[in-house]
């Protein structure tokens, strides 16, 4: 397919509900200007290392869209045919492969920008050895292949101790504190990617992210479906941020632009901390029912400071209140999620 104009979020009247899951991909993957200009002034191809995951199909159609005349990449093992199809349906050339292979990883082409997507975290607890192998070894050995790129690696939040949400959340200055091994692990990718970046010289940046909201999946969805169905929220996580999933994915391929030697840490995240409770009483409102809750909000919380992210990207497009009108919608009309809860309310690292 070829590079076809399409609208800017900026200049984008936001609807008032998403009709399907086509609106909905369509939405998540347009582009603003200041990304256009900014991947503009780069030089290079892109590829996006596990596309197959929650954000890297319409991370790889947003590239695709905002990155005219360049290749994207897309690499996983498509295990669902119909996802290489549609990628490629939007003009994103599929790579299938293990990337736990080092000879496949080795063969993989060689460009200027590298989106590391892959990883592991559901059901982290009952395979430790794959969820280190793919958090921490895997990185070392694309960090190791692809010294000559820009590499913008998938972190997260949970690096992080909890904090007190009066705090702000914690910044990127804040000593890591992991609790768990995903979040241990993942502590283990970011030390590969800055240890090969200080190797090697290789720019890079490391995405602190937490909560991206897709109607399909997202602490609000969960959170929606259960004063939805009449089922008890818990308290104990009684605070978060979050970021619509198009505007994360806007602030990760403009990291590329953004990127360090060595490799540093960014946060991206919504800038609000949000009640738990006070979300679930903004569902009860939409959908006229009374939320139940359970337990009471503890003293920390998961939560991030993205004022680095604000000032290089500004505050995002879509905002809290606007979501909260379309996962209401979405959920009210029975519309298609991935069936993953994000397990937001874990305390204890162990996902």
């Amino acid at each position: 397919m070829s590079d076809v104009p399409v609208p800017l979020l900026d200049d984008l009247q936001l609807p008032a509900s998403v009709a399907s899951v086509e609106a909905l991909e369509d939405l998540l993957s347009l582009p603003s200007r200041s990304l256009i200009d900014e991947l503009a002034s780069l030089d290079g191809d892109l590829m996006i290392l596990g596309v197959g995951g929650k954000m890297g199909p319409t991370l790889a159609r947003l590239a695709r869209r905002a990155m005219p005349g360049r290749r994207i990449i897309g690499v996983a093992r498509f295990s669902d045919a119909a996802l290489r199809d549609r990628l490629q349906g939007w003009g994103v050339e599929t790579v299938t492969a293990n990337l736990l292979d080092r000879d496949a990883l080795q063969a993989l082409p060689r460009v200027r920008n590298i989106i590391f997507a892959a990883g592991h975290k559901f059901g982290a607890s009952g395979n430790p050895a794959l969820t280190w192998a793919m958090n921490t070894w895997l990185p070392g050995m694309v960090a190791e292949t692809f010294a000559d790129s820009r590499i913008v690696a998938f972190s997260t939040g949970n690096v992080y101790a909890l904090s007190a949400p009066s705090s702000g959340g914690a910044h990127e200055g804040t000593l890591p504190s992991p609790v768990g091994e995903y979040a241990q692990s993942c502590l283990g990718r970011e030390r590969m990617f800055e240890y090969f970046s200080m190797q090697n010289g290789t720019a890079g940046r490391i995405v602190r992210l937490n909560y991206a909201i897709d109607l399909r999946y997202g602490v609000l969805l969960d959170i929606a479906t259960r004063v939805h169905q009449g089922q008890p929220i818990a308290l104990g996580m009684g605070h978060v941020n979050v970021i619509w999933q198009g505007d994360a994915n806007i602030q990760v391929l403009r990291c590329l632009r953004h990127c360090s030697t060595p490799s540093s840490p960014i946060n991206i995240t919504g800038p609000e901390t949000l009640s738990v409770r006070r979300l679930a009483q903004q569902f009860g409102e939409r959908f006229g029912r009374t939320p139940a809750f359970s337990g009471e909000e503890a003293p920390t919380a998961l939560l991030s400071n993205t004022q680095l992210a604000q000032s290089m990207f500004g505050p995002p497009r879509v905002g809290v209140d606007t979501m909260l009108d379309w996962v209401a919608d979405w959920v009210r009309r029975g519309g298609s999620t991935y069936n993953k809860p994000t397990k937001f309310e874990v305390r204890d690292g162990g996902f």
